[in-house]
């Protein structure tokens, strides 16, 4: 019986397991790499007391791993087509991993910046979503959102799962030997990556136009010979490719506007302050849920129906708040963490399918990889801009209000056009 170079009869990885592998290895990097990060929210208290850095140099540690996985997405997608999934998730990997150990021997703010801020967020992009739509696109076609919001639900779930762990690490052994378990746990993540059978998950499912893209560059550069192809060059002379980063970069927005505040806000108008930390754990909870949904509802609602009913829940969970400033019933709090909370990361999956089947005849991973760029730039600005407004204003609802504009921008592209709505894959340049 011969075997495949990871020790497997060749015959065990049919189409159905291999296409089922790149949906878990989706949802569990994303789980690891986004549930590893927020740890760090929890990581801010003991440092501080530690140290005495100040708050805001703390919170900087965050910011700059936003724009790192914003400046990286394109070159994650680059990697990803010119090295293949091998390269990219197991230098992601070791990249975290080497980010916990020199966390867990931190002494200056700038131990953070580098491995908090600068590595994790490489490293998220090599893990991320990037490279999981990339692959999930390769492997399935009408169940493709589906497969693209399990990957996304691994978001939430790492939230929900590893930071709560981390706390009561925390609490039980000190923070610094928080960081070193969370290294040693990597340790072992590390050679179930290396292992993992990359050269058929890279080759795609038999037929799928996507994975014939992504096989054609090798091919071409062997023949000397070019076939037309889109490129990051090329896709961004389409509006279809400014239709998606407006969605995508003002859900960011609206998104990053509203939940740096939550907390602070509620505790503001005299909400309990653990029933205030519960309301936002729930609403984050329920985000799995609800991409999940979003999986679902793109298949058999259509995309226009499936988003309409997403941007509505994250609009009127913006209003309860809202309604919450002017009139103190908790029933408001509740409007919120129902509707925000399962609309929360509902058009993820939307924009990489989308993405996926426009350009399926090209370099998918890096003109995503550009998308994811411009979308972490805004959550940047809407993180930046709660904050500013609330200085400005001396209150949240400005930040809210703008906020709710930011959701008809978002899904303007949804319902004043068709373009996306009907979007089928555009022929390259040259056919």
């Amino acid at each position: 019986m011969t075997t495949t170079e990871e020790g497997m009869p060749q015959g065990f990885w049919t189409t159905t397991r291999i296409a089922v592998l790149v949906v878990v290895i989706g949802f569990l990097c994303n789980f690891v790499a986004r549930g590893i990060v927020d740890t760090y929210l929890v990581f801010m208290q003991p440092l501080e007391a530690e140290y005495g850095w100040s708050h805001a140099k703390l919170t900087q540690v965050y910011s700059v791993y936003l724009l790192t996985l914003g400046f990286f997405s394109p070159f994650t997608g680059a990697i990803l087509d010119s090295w293949g999934p091998r390269v990219s998730y197991l230098t992601g990997a070791l990249l975290m991993t080497g980010a916990m150990l020199i966390a867990s021997h931190a002494s200056q703010i700038w131990h953070l910046y580098l491995s908090v801020g600068i590595m994790c967020g490489m490293s998220s992009s090599l893990m991320g979503m990037v490279p999981a739509a990339a692959l999930v696109g390769r492997w399935f076609d009408r169940q493709m959102s589906i497969g693209i919001a399990i990957a996304y639900a691994g978001f939430g779930s790492g939230m929900l799962a590893i930071v709560p762990l981390a706390q009561a690490g925390i609490d039980a052994y000190g923070w610094r030997e928080t960081y070193r378990i969370m290294f040693f746990c990597l340790l072992f993540f590390v050679p179930l990556i290396a292992v993992l059978p990359w050269k058929r998950i890279a080759q795609g499912a038999p037929g799928n136009p996507r994975a014939l893209a992504a096989r054609r560059p090798k091919r071409e550069q062997a023949d000397n010979f070019s076939v037309p192809q889109w490129s990051v060059r090329t896709a961004i002379w389409t509006r279809e490719f400014w239709l998606l980063v407006q969605a995508f970069f003002f859900t960011a927005v609206a998104a990053y506007l509203t939940s740096i505040q939550v907390i602070a806000f509620l505790i503001d108008r005299g909400y309990p302050a653990i029933e205030a930390a519960l309301a936002f754990g729930v609403a984050g909870m329920l985000s799995i849920g609800g991409v999940m949904l979003s999986g679902w509802a793109n298949v058999y609602l259509g995309i226009r129906r499936a988003t309409v009913i997403s941007f509505t829940g994250t609009f009127l969970g913006i209003v309860g708040l809202c309604l919450y400033s002017v009139w103190p019933n908790p029933l408001w709090v509740l409007v919120y963490v129902l509707a925000f909370g399962t609309s929360q990361g509902a058009r993820g999956p939307v924009i990489s399918a989308l993405n996926a089947r426009i350009f399926a005849r090209g370099r998918v991973s890096s003109i995503y990889g550009l998308i994811f760029m411009l979308m972490s730039f805004g959550s940047a600005f809407g993180a930046w801009l709660s904050g500013f407004l609330h200085d400005l204003t001396g209150d949240y609802m400005a930040a809210f209000i703008v906020a709710c504009l930011s959701v008809f921008l978002a899904a303007a592209p949804f319902t004043l056009t068709r373009r996306l709505v009907d979007a089928r894959e555009l022929p390259p340049p040259g056919l």
